[in-house]
């Protein structure tokens, strides 16, 4: 690894930290530490890290140079402005930096509900600092700014991914900070030698919500009594539910008491899986991985007879997205997960149903590397369903799932997409008539119906944001698929 030059970015509420000055004839061109006593020292063989959720009160910007033997370290400096297109930023002193309580880089935080009234809780927020003038600020920035500084920053104006880079070159002051050319950097140039692994929670207060159909109801509930959602909703600490129903088309040939329609609720506690493992051969980390489980817990009902269709119709009733930043020793990363939930119907046309099943469990998916294998997928679920409701007329088949599309990435690359997929299928043959309550009333053939999950996805090349060689092309995580019987019988 290169023996980048130590300064850098991290910001915490409330710390301030020491300065040693650079000399004024070359103070653009070498960095100044600024460090805390719990990082001051030189890096020693491979330190744990922890992993944990960073502070909501904090900005969390940091850098350093895992090849030069430090490791990154706290400053009072922030990015004030980053530039995607040209890849410059802006560095300047806390009180040049974000407003507390802001989202940089995206319009004002708002609760799931998109009411606005609640600020995204992984954005920085900075603490006041001193005044300065223009120059006497982009002065100080520039002292602690220079080439091969690696820059770890949580969201900022024009990063709202965060942002993980090296500066190439110093350009000089402006009156907002010290600008600097910079380009793409990885993990193992902060974290080098040292290890973390950790699971961190995702405050659903975190998201933001889009509702894609008009009858979404979005609620949630954190610690402290704050809830959102509607009056007498029941949503257990740390999920997020979100309520859907709507019309599907019906069958060509049905009759008007026979539309089909789809109602349910998706509950979940996502959790972003993150471990770092460095001693690794060669300029590698030994290990790393990055994935989403969480608890789950769905329901839904299907009535009447749904058309038709060549291809599952996929109906996507909800957008969500998050960016929780971990706090791994020092270092920010920032994580980016999406979540689209979707309703999706398919089958022949011809039969009509009257189904309810609750789905609950867990999964996991995501991707580990290890230096013998390289990188490999790993996905997981444990649910299980239960039918609430069961009535199958006439011959024919169905299938309906409530699911969600998830992608996980760190610093706005993408890493892990997965498709969960909990399913209910419901196939009859010859003349039926039958519930699950009267299974012999008025029924000449069989009927069946099955609970199932399908749980698919795809590792990307831009996992080697961790110091990983970079993927060829995706690799598919595979389908895991289980099914089980809930009810049917010969009739």
């Amino acid at each position: 690894m290169p023996a980048f030059a130590v300064t850098a970015l991290l910001l915490a509420a409330g710390c301030s930290s020491p300065q040693h000055q650079a000399s004024a004839d070359d103070h653009a061109r070498e960095a100044a530490q600024v460090s805390d006593d719990s990082t001051a020292a030189a890096r020693a063989d491979g330190r744990t890290l922890a992993v944990a959720a960073a502070p909501a009160t904090a900005a969390t910007t940091a850098a350093g140079s895992a090849g030069a033997g430090r490791p990154a370290h706290r400053t009072t400096l922030t990015v004030a402005s980053y530039d995607s297109k040209t890849r410059r930023a802006v560095i300047a002193p806390a009180a040049k930096g974000n407003a507390p309580g802001t989202s940089p880089g995206r319009s004002p935080g708002g609760s799931p509900g998109g009411s606005g009234d609640t600020a995204n809780p992984a954005s920085p927020a900075v603490s006041p600092s001193p005044a300065a003038s223009p120059s006497a600020s982009a002065s100080a920035a520039a002292r602690q700014t220079a080439v091969g500084d690696v820059i770890a920053s949580a969201p900022a104006p024009g990063a709202p991914d965060g942002l993980l880079a090296k500066v190439t070159k110093v350009l000089g002051e402006t009156d907002a900070g010290t600008e600097v050319q910079t380009e793409p950097a990885t993990l193992d140039a902060l974290l080098g030698d040292d290890t973390a692994k950790g699971t961190v929670p995702v405050d659903p207060a975190a998201f933001d919500v889009d509702k894609l159909l008009p009858d979404v109801k979005v609620s949630w509930s954190t610690a402290g009594d704050a809830h959102v959602g509607p009056e007498g909703a029941t949503v257990p600490l740390g999920s997020l539910r979100l309520d859907v129903s709507t019309e599907v088309p019906a069958a060509v040939s049905g009759s008007a008491s026979a539309a089909a329609s789809v109602s349910g609720f998706v509950q979940v506690a996502p959790q972003v899986d993150f471990a770092y493992g460095g001693a690794g051969t060669g300029t590698a980390p030994g290990t790393a991985y990055l994935g989403v489980s969480g608890d789950w817990n769905s329901g839904w009902a299907v009535k009447g007879r749904a058309g038709a269709t060549a291809t599952p119709l996929r109906i996507p009733f909800a957008k969500l997205h998050a960016d929780p930043v971990l706090q791994v020793g020092a270092v920010p990363v920032v994580v980016n997960l999406d979540l689209t939930c979707y309703l999706q119907v398919s089958g022949d046309g011809k039969i009509t149903v009257d189904v309810e099943q609750n789905v609950k469990g867990g999964f996991k998916a995501g991707g580990t590397f290890g230096t013998a294998q390289g990188w490999t997928p790993v996905s997981s679920s444990t649910m299980t369903s239960t039918p609430v409701r069961t009535a199958v007329t006439t011959s024919g088949s169905v299938r309906t799932a409530l699911g969600a599309e998830a992608s996980v990435g760190l610093y706005g690359t993408v890493g892990v997409t997965a498709d969960l997929a909990p399913y209910l299928r419901g196939e009859a043959t010859g003349t039926v008539t039958a519930t699950s309550a009267t299974p012999g009333a008025d029924a000449q053939g069989t009927w069946n119906l099955y609970g199932g999950v399908d749980l698919s996805g795809t590792l990307r090349l831009q996992l080697s944001v961790f110091g990983t060689p970079v993927l060829e092309r995706g690799i598919p995580l595979g389908t895991l698929h289980r099914e089980w019987k809930l009810a049917g019988g010969t009739l």
